[in-house]
């Protein structure tokens, strides 16, 4: 199957949904009611299940070529396509709210694909193929062609309106087909509109008027943060990428945009990431800190305790759907072929319903980072979520768990597991003044002195020389580098240095990426930025400024990562854009510019 890398796409958001948008004009990637909703283009994943394409006829001819970039601050695309007959522009987003600004941007987003074609020199002929597929390709929609001019599209649920500034639409049965004409100086405007079948009617907009304010929307927010360390360009970009994967009406952050990109091609290791993982979550809180954006961290932590809700004896949930779900149950979309034919398709995560005990202390240790934005006293719902995680990790962080990569085989006592345990009850500890009478802090500092002798008699391996993946196992894992990183030991104390030594060895990738373990196929880029962060610490600036830049270079031609890259060919793997990709950047980068900071 002829299917364009991972990296030709370009993302847009609204901050309610996402679309991916190909280097050939077509978008291959929609889900318009919210992240984790129904497709209604899903060529991405199966080249019958909907794409809507506008490009230049002679688009992958010999002579066309194109170039593209996303204007300053914004995830507004603007793709040049040059042949011999001229150039024209197509810039792509996904609408905000007319007069957005600020924190409202996504809070009302009128789910309205915006596609706007500048003619630049000459004379260009277009072609426009509008194929939606609703229901992740189950659904043909009836396309009725309107007074107006519009084109509506109507499938189950789904209704979609085509405009296309004027000009003449043209209905081949299931799908919209037309060829025009842009001379240079000439703006035509489209936009698809989403709406219910039985609900509100889609919105309509001027495209050219609704994506100059989608891009003044972008640029004000950002210019309400400001991050004065290394790496500006790409710790901002990586910012707003993360801003756009956060559903702005709960502020649950979805791990990336898409489902079931593999990680290997032709695997099975392909999984549903439109959900927002706690831990995820509690790591965009820290990079958003960093990246000088922590003024709602209220709201959101108010997402994260009302998504778990009192805390019991049951594990912590490890996942939510956006608003707060629990129930994420997983199913096989058997009639997709896959990316690349890699099978299965997956809808929903059953990680769901795994232990994972570093969860708990990811999140405290980002209350602990947000601490000076939350309040002296914290309101009772982040007090309590606080009181709860900590109190179940003192009561279960002997048990065994899937750990941090979630393995879907056996528990084990995961050394990062552990090691987050023992975050969380410090962390706690030192929070104990703003959480109330119910803070047991003496009680909690015995536990978690308790916690660091097992680890420390348990990690390590006398026959690798090195803290290993699980306790009693002599394999190597990089999340051992997350020791000096939470400040469970110095990078410069002789068993971690072996550690991170033994870790930049065995697991190397090549070109400055680590595997996570040994017989992992892939570079995952969250642990090369780690190793970066490890360097800085050992003292070697040096070696972590090169690698640093190394790891850069694995980033597409629009500056986004997906989650892992292919050692062989260099090929993004993995569902795309992944924040935790673009959170290794934003902490590698503050710990280039500053690394003592706690």
């Amino acid at each position: 199957m002829d299917q364009p890398a991972i990296s030709d796409y370009g993302f847009l958001s609204d901050c309610r949904s996402g679309a991916l948008v190909g280097r050939d004009g077509s978008i291959d990637w929609w889900c318009p009611d919210r992240f984790d909703a129904p497709s209604v283009f899903g060529r991405l994943l199966d080249p019958a299940a909907g794409h809507w394409r506008l490009a230049p006829v002679a688009a992958g001819l010999p002579g066309h070529r194109t170039e593209r970039a996303y204007l300053a601050d914004t995830l507004v695309l603007r793709t040049v396509h040059h042949s011999p007959e001229g150039s024209v522009a197509v810039t792509d987003a996904l609408a905000a709210e007319l007069g957005a600004r600020g924190h409202e941007l996504g809070m009302n987003s009128p789910a309205v694909l915006l596609r706007v074609v500048e003619g630049l020199t000459g004379r260009v002929r277009m072609s426009l193929d509008f194929r939606p597929r609703p229901e992740y390709g189950l659904l043909t929609p009836y396309l009725h062609e309107r007074p107006d001019g519009a084109v509506l599209a109507a499938a189950g649920p789904v209704v979609l309106s085509l405009r296309a500034g004027g000009l003449p639409l043209t209905v081949e049965r299931d799908r919209v087909r037309q060829d025009f004409e842009v001379a240079a100086g000439q703006v035509v405007g489209f936009d698809v509109a989403y709406g219910r079948a039985y609900g509100a009617a889609p919105v309509r907009l001027d495209p050219v008027t609704a994506l100059a304010e989608t891009a003044r929307a972008w640029q004000a927010y950002r210019e309400a943060h400001h991050y004065d360390g290394r790496y500006p360009g790409q710790v901002r970009h990586s910012a707003t990428v993360l801003t756009g994967l956060t559903y702005a009406r709960s502020g649950a952050v979805a791990a990336a945009l898409t489902t079931s990109l593999p990680e290997r091609t032709g695997g099975d290791r392909n999984y549903d990431y439109r959900y927002s993982w706690l831990r995820d979550f509690a790591m965009t809180m820290r990079a958003l800190w960093v990246a000088a954006c922590p003024s709602e961290a209220s709201r959101l932590f108010a997402w994260a305790a009302r998504s778990i809700g009192r805390i019991g004896p049951a594990p912590v949930p490890v996942l939510f759907g956006l608003e707060g779900e629990r129930d994420i149950s997983e199913y096989e979309c058997h009639h997709l072929r896959g990316y690349a034919d890699s099978l299965p398709v997956r809808v929903g995560n059953d990680a769901w319903r795994q232990r994972q005990l570093d969860v708990p202390g990811e999140v405290i240790s980002a209350v602990w980072r947000l601490r000076d934005h939350l309040g002296e006293t914290f309101d009772e719902e982040l007090r309590e979520m606080v009181l709860g995680l900590t109190e179940q990790v003192a009561a279960t962080w002997h048990l065994p768990d899937r750990g941090i990569w979630e393995t879907r085989d056996a528990d084990r006592h995961y050394l990062s597991s552990k090691v987050l345990c023992w975050v969380a009850i410090d962390r706690a500890v030192r929070l104990a003044p703003r959480l109330g009478d119910r803070a047991d802090p003496r009680r909690w500092a015995g536990i978690r002195d308790e916690i660091r002798a097992a680890v420390l008699r348990e990690g390590w391996d006398e026959r690798v020389g090195a803290y290993t993946g699980a306790f009693g196992s002599p394999e190597l894992d990089a999340s051992a580098l997350l020791l000096p990183l939470v400040r469970f030991l110095p990078a410069t104390d002789p068993r971690m240095r072996a550690t991170i030594e033994a870790v930049e060895r065995e697991l190397d990738a090549g070109d400055g990426l680590l595997r996570r373990w040994g017989t992992d196929p892939a570079g995952f880029l969250l642990c090369s930025f780690w190793l970066v962060e490890c360097l800085v610490m050992a003292g070697e600036r040096g070696r972590a400024e090169a690698l640093f830049e190394r790891v850069l270079g694995h980033a597409n031609d629009v500056g986004l990562f997906s989650e892992q890259i292919d050692p062989r060919t260099g090929a993004q793997l993995g569902n795309t854009p992944q924040a935790l990709s673009h959170i290794g950047l934003v902490s590698a980068a503050w710990r280039l510019t500053e690394p003592t900071t706690d």
